[in-house]
């Protein structure tokens, strides 16, 4: 593949108070982790094919016992390319993708690519309402979806009338089961399973509305030789990305081609996988989610991996697919690396295979990353990033050393400097702290007909994230807070990361998230939410008493709450949105004992 090297060029528009940050954090990469690295100038289902002509025999899916080659993999996405183009959709039209990780999503995202087309994917846990938003913004002529979501869907596009526009003969709607994907006879038996359990809804395959692997199926034959050429170029917008950015607000952050594969090449040279060598990555992680697309989808492709891929992230599941594959990579979220840890025949698997994962989307605590490393043998990191960076700019050195409690260093070709709130200039002190800024390859060209958004946050390439962090003198980078999540009691400043790790330490907590509260007097105050350790006890007044032998004063929750459950997201990042409406209201959780 052809490549284009990523010098770290200077910003040329910030002044003198924010020059080309030191990297002081190369010191710390992993020997043979470069300062740089080379990004191909290719489109993502370029890295597909290339992997195809290397390894055309070698399983890049595996689903269920169901194992498909890349060549295979690749005439799919060929064919339904070749759908989309026949259908009249070419560079600038969006497809919209509601699909769990499947065998499916890997066709309709690498399809739509390389047709030229612009992947919306969309978790298929929303409703129709969210739906309706975002198709709005995203506009996508066609939606290839999970066959039970398939009313939801179309309800919502209908909802839509001429603001959506369908390709002639086509309800604007392609459907697929993941019974599709499976081996006999487990194909067979979903179905019943499924009618059982009340989630059997099949769609008509008609003309009109068909079925993903049947189009596909039916535009092939063995004497057949498809190619499909995509029309896009490496600058060209390959994702909208759904994101709350650092407003909270829906919006679609637009990444090119580029951005995910320098992107997933990043990953690569931290996490020392090696491109030619037979590997599996486990992908529990949802691939409508940009962290799963990267760190599991993508990254597999370039280092021409198997895809492990399971449709949600089920413990006994997991287990199973480890013990069957022996994937050597498994990217996933502190929750759920718990969850594995807690289940009770955890004994009788071997998760020795296990040699390198990255653990985002929530602060990885150090009893799971002990555990899960004494079991397997393997690396487990704590990585940062953000969906308008495709998502990962740091993470924690994979081969050795590291830092518990930080984010990690700067990926390669990444810059990353602090900025103080106040004065606007860059952080030079060790642990003092600051709006973290990034720049590098990785970074999207902007919010979908968003300008205004778009000026906001990126700025002369830096990409203001909105989250507070301190570095200490060897570049290690420490998140403390969201900018709005900032608690300012009496003028001082609380964060709520240091509050939340202090709780932490208690024997009997679980888990917990800080949230700041109006007070006449101070003008905010600290809120604690707690859930208990199974079998555990505490009162509040206790974690109160913890609280202040470990923390000053005005840092003290006023109050805490225990409860049953915090309000997560799929990929596992507590909703503080729900905890302050709730508090709004007066509402509290009954069901905590």
């Amino acid at each position: 593949m052809d490549a284009v090297h990523m010098p770290n060029e200077a910003s040329g528009g910030l002044g003198s108070r924010l020059p080309v940050p030191e990297r002081t954090w190369l010191a710390q990469y992993d020997p043979g982790v470069p300062a740089e690295v080379e990004i191909p100038e290719v489109t993502v289902d370029a890295l597909l094919r290339h992997s195809a002509a290397e390894f055309p025999a070698r399983a890049a899916l595996a689903f269920f016992g169901r194992e498909t080659s890349f060549a295979e993999l690749d005439r799919q996405v060929d064919l339904f390319a070749g759908f989309l183009q026949r259908n009249g959709l070419g560079p600038g039209d969006c497809v919209s993708l509601h699909l769990p990780t499947c065998p499916a999503f890997v066709v309709a995202f690498l399809g739509t690519l390389r047709a030229g087309c612009i992947a919306a994917p969309m978790s298929p846990l929303l409703v129709e309402r969210e739906l309706e938003g975002l198709l709005g913004q995203t506009r996508p002529r066609l939606s290839v979806v999970m066959d039970v979501l398939a009313p939801r869907v179309r309800s919502a596009r209908e909802a839509l009338g001429e603001v959506l526009r369908t390709p002639t003969g086509l309800s604007g709607i392609i459907a697929t089961g993941l019974q599709d994907s499976m081996p006999a006879p487990i194909r067979w038996l979903y179905p019943i399973k499924a009618r059982r359990e009340g989630r059997w809804h099949p769609v008509p395959h008609t003309p009109e509305t068909p079925n993903l692997f049947r189009l596909v199926t039916a535009a092939s034959s063995p004497a057949t030789t498809v190619r499909v050429d995509s029309p896009a170029r490496p600058a060209d917008p390959a994702v909208f990305q759904g994101t709350g950015g650092t407003t909270g607000l829906p919006k679609e952050a637009v990444l090119t081609h580029r951005n995910l594969v320098a992107n997933a090449v990043q990953c690569q040279a931290v996490m020392a996988g090696e491109h030619g060598e037979a590997s599996a990555v486990l992908c529990t992680l949802p691939f409508f989610h940009i962290y799963g697309l990267t760190v599991a989808m993508n990254f597999a492709l370039v280092i021409g991996a198997t895809q492990v891929l399971l449709p949600k992230p089920d413990p006994e599941m997991t287990l199973k697919a480890i013990d069957r594959y022996h994937p050597r990579y498994f990217p996933g979220i502190p929750s759920f690396y718990a969850a594995l840890l807690a289940q009770p025949d955890l004994g009788r698997h071997d998760l020795r295979s296990i040699e390198a994962c990255i653990s985002g989307a929530a602060p990885l605590p150090g009893p799971v990353q002990e555990q899960f490393e004494a079991l397997t043998g393997g690396r487990l990191c704590e990585g940062y990033g953000l969906t308008e960076a495709s998502p990962v700019t740091h993470v924690n050195p994979v081969r050795g050393g590291g830092r518990h409690g930080t984010i990690g260093l700067p990926l390669p070709g990444t810059d990353a400097c602090l900025v103080d709130l106040a004065t606007g200039d860059r952080v030079r002190e060790a642990g003092q702290v600051g709006e973290l800024w990034v720049r590098g390859p990785q970074v999207m060209s902007g919010y979908y007909e968003r300008p205004g958004e778009t000026e906001r946050i990126l700025r002369e390439g830096w990409l203001h994230t909105g989250d507070l962090a301190t570095m200490d003198a060897d570049g290690y980078f420490s998140i403390v807070g969201r900018i709005k999540d900032l608690i300012i009691v009496s003028g001082a400043n609380v964060y709520p990361r240091e509050v939340e790790e202090v709780l932490m330490l208690h024997p009997a907590v679980d888990d917990t998230v800080v949230i700041g509260i109006p007070s006449q007097q101070k003008g905010q105050v600290p809120k604690a939410f707690v859930v208990l350790k199974a079998g555990a006890a505490a009162t509040e007044a206790e974690l109160k008493e913890f609280c202040t032998a470990n923390l000053a004063s005005y840092k003290r929750p006023a109050s805490i709450e225990i409860r049953a459950s915090l309000p997560r997201s799929f990929v596992g990042k507590v909703l503080r949105r729900e905890l302050i409406a709730d508090q709004a209201a007066g509402t509290t959780d009954t069901t905590a004992s």
